[in-house]
């Protein structure tokens, strides 16, 4: 069982690691898209790159580590990003065995395992980064099937935790998707926005912990009810989880 959990914009500076070797991350047929995205980003002027990321002076910080990828210390992929959905998986307290389920969709990488050592970056699924050959491309262009096939190629199940713009980076059709959604007082469901992230970073700990991992929707759905989850199947591979 892989899960696969969405990225956050915000990472977390500094590491220990090595500087990035691309021949060290996971699924190495990305590797091609890795590098002309990483050449790409990394030669993107400061100012310009304000822009093209869609963020402001007060997070230049953010673009001027694109300018240090190949250079910068790296830190494993479950620890350098952050946020809400990582506050409650807790990745630090899990074990390797559980670390080893977990990936993390990204607009740079792809997809990595949750060891992958990688630099700070900024980078988002909805970005189009100007390429050397001054065209714009979105990110769902740059990386055509080479996402979906990698995690195709996965053994066992997929259980695709990304938001939409990550899951457009590289759809699987088996893959057990979930979404959430809150009982108002009237009885009538509304889609989780605000914690959204909290819920399936809980979830994806209590998979990840899992002592026998599950092999379809039902199986996940099981593991959630055991931790007093209430989990509701709609589809072969569609789940609701209900908070």
């Amino acid at each position: 069982m892989l899960i696969v959990l969405p990225p956050s914009e915000t990472k977390a500076p500094g590491g220990s690691g090595p500087t990035l070797d691309l021949a060290e991350l996971s699924f190495p047929g990305l590797n091609s898209v890795r590098e002309e995205l990483v050449a790409d980003l990394a030669a993107l002027p400061v100012e310009e790159a304000l822009g093209v990321l869609g963020i402001s002076e007060k997070l230049r910080a953010e673009a001027e580590a694109n300018l240090a990828l190949r250079s910068s210390a790296t830190m494993p992929a479950i620890h350098r990003y952050t946020g809400v959905l990582f506050d409650a998986l807790d990745a630090p307290s899990l074990p390797h065995a559980a670390l080893s389920r977990l990936a993390v969709g990204s607009a740079l990488f792809g997809v990595l395992r949750a060891l992958d050592p990688i630099p700070r970056y900024r980078l988002s699924g909805g970005t189009k980064l100007p390429g050397a050959d001054g065209s714009a491309p979105t990110m769902k262009a740059r990386w055509g099937t080479s996402v979906s096939e990698a995690l195709s190629s996965v053994d066992g199940l997929v259980v695709d935790l990304r938001s939409g713009a990550y899951q457009q980076l590289g759809r699987v059709d088996s893959a057990v998707t979930v979404r959430v959604e809150s009982v108002r007082p009237d009885g009538s469901r509304k889609v989780v926005s605000h914690f959204n992230k909290q819920y399936k970073g809980e979830l994806a700990r209590v998979l990840a912990l899992s002592p026998v991992p599950a092999t379809d929707a039902a199986g996940v759905a099981s593991i959630a009810a055991d931790a007093g989850m209430t989990v509701e199947q709609h589809s072969a591979n569609a789940l609701t989880l209900v908070v």
